[in-house]
């Protein structure tokens, strides 16, 4: 039997406000030819189908559509929920997925219900123990669901999930081929990054030993990163099929096609996929900083910069992703030197002074006295003093100062948050949305 292990497509996700929907769309169009070239009888998704609980219509079609073919094509599926999908919604759907063969497993269930799938692949009966992503607090409840006899284990979540993979797993046969699919974190597997953070503390880890020996294979989704945990039984990720983030960059993107038969050790290939949007990060000096991007200027992907820097640079990020399109992230990796200069000068900083500078970086243009005013008006309320005197900092040299702006009068509008860790100023014709819109107070300042 050959079966195509696969997972973390994060259908819908975005990268920086770039829609990456379309290209994982045609990352799973690769994997289709995959399944077709290779003979596969089985797929197996191991979590986190969209990127979103709420997923929009496209990333639902081009997931279904995957699904259909699949099911054209007389492969069968198994899905189960990762901690990105709505496990409800998941299940919602399960009884038109059925239709082309497709099987999901959006909460967990007893082996009976659906926790452990028996079909025919590839002329051979196979058991499938589907256990989807669980917090701590679903899997308390899930343990009352299906046992009443949650004392057995301490509410612990290692505890807990081996309790659950020891429940499944007695539904293995060894007439069949036995496969476990799960999606968790396991201990010794290494993140690549881009995954939620929150789901890989100690807490929600879970030691590859508890697994079930039975199983010939272990499927895993979670992490983004293709690896191997064990050999005997075989328990690999096969992690996402695109660069999802820059964390990932440089990995090599796979799916796992794994040769099983009953009662024999299953054989695993990885089957690299192709990169259409690949991510880079380049690093470098502020000297070398053009230089550096010059050379990737014919990259096919995306770029990320990370510049160190001796002395704060506020317009470097604007002109570097003006000048080179596929720059799409920018960070300023700070020297010591940097930190010790920024603290000086937050210490010696004059509030009129950061004000005006912060004004002609956003605006590329110096306020006006009505703004200033404005200014004073909102550090007297939060302050319950007077503003300082001090001079404008001088206009930099990114600042045109070749037009004068006429001087108008009448009334500037300051808004500021209602928890006092922002504000806005709006002088008449500046475009900014009402503070009824926008759920700002508004303070009026006449001068």
């Amino acid at each position: 039997m050959r079966v195509l292990h696969t997972g973390d497509w994060h259908v819908g996700r975005s990268l920086r406000g770039r829609d990456r929907t379309a290209e994982i769309g045609r990352a799973l169009d690769e994997i289709l030819s995959i399944v077709r070239s290779e003979g596969v009888h089985l797929i197996l998704v191991a979590g986190d189908v969209f990127d979103s609980p709420n997923p929009s219509a496209e990333a639902e079609a081009v997931v279904y559509d995957f699904f259909r073919r699949t099911g054209e094509l007389g492969v069968p599926s198994v899905i189960i929920a990762g901690n990105h999908d709505s496990a409800a919604r998941l299940d919602g759907i399960s009884g038109l997925l059925k239709s082309v063969n497709a099987h999901a497993t959006g909460r967990v269930r007893a082996a009976k219900e659906g926790g452990v799938l028996h079909l025919q692949a590839g002329g051979a009966p196979v058991a499938v123990a589907a256990l989807p992503f669980l917090s701590e607090r679903r899997l308390v409840k899930a343990a009352q669901l299906l046992t009443a006899d949650v004392a057995s284990w301490r509410q612990t979540y290692q505890q807990g999930m081996a309790f659950f993979t020891d429940l499944l797993s007695k539904s293995f046969d060894a007439s069949s081929v036995n496969l476990f699919m799960l999606h968790a974190t396991l201990e010794g597997a290494k993140p690549s990054g881009s995954e939620h953070q929150f789901y890989l503390t100690n807490a929600y880890t879970i030691d590859p030993a508890s697994l079930p020996a039975g199983a010939q294979y272990i499927a895993v989704g979670h992490l983004h990163r293709n690896q191997q945990l064990r050999d005997i039984p075989p328990v690999h990720y096969s992690g996402s099929i695109v660069q999802l983030d820059f964390g990932e960059a440089g990995e090599t993107k796979v799916v796992k096609l794994v040769e099983v038969t009953p009662r024999k050790p299953a054989v695993v290939h990885d089957l690299p996929l192709t990169l259409e949007t690949p991510l880079r990060v380049v690093r470098t000096s502020l000297g070398g900083l053009d230089r550096a991007l010059e050379s990737e200027r014919a990259f096919p992907g995306y770029l990320k910069v990370v510049v160190r820097l001796d002395i704060p640079q506020p317009f470097l990020k604007d002109r570097v992703m003006q000048q080179y399109p596929n720059v799409i992230a920018f960070d300023p990796e700070m020297t010591k030197a940097t930190v010790e200069l920024s603290e000086r000068v937050d210490a010696d900083v004059r509030p009129l002074e950061a004000f005006i500078s912060y004004y002609r970086e956003r605006r590329n243009a110096t306020p006006e006295p009505a703004v200033i005013a404005a200014f004073r008006e909102l550090y007297r309320e939060t302050r319950g003093e007077e503003l300082p005197d001090s001079d404008p900092p001088p206009v930099p040299p990114e600042v045109s100062t070749g037009e004068t702006r006429p001087r108008r009068s009448g009334r500037a509008r300051l808004k500021k948050t209602s928890a006092g860790d922002g504000l806005g100023l709006d002088t008449p014709g500046e475009g900014l949305p009402d503070a009824a819109e926008d759920g700002l107070e508004e303070v009026d300042v006449s001068f």
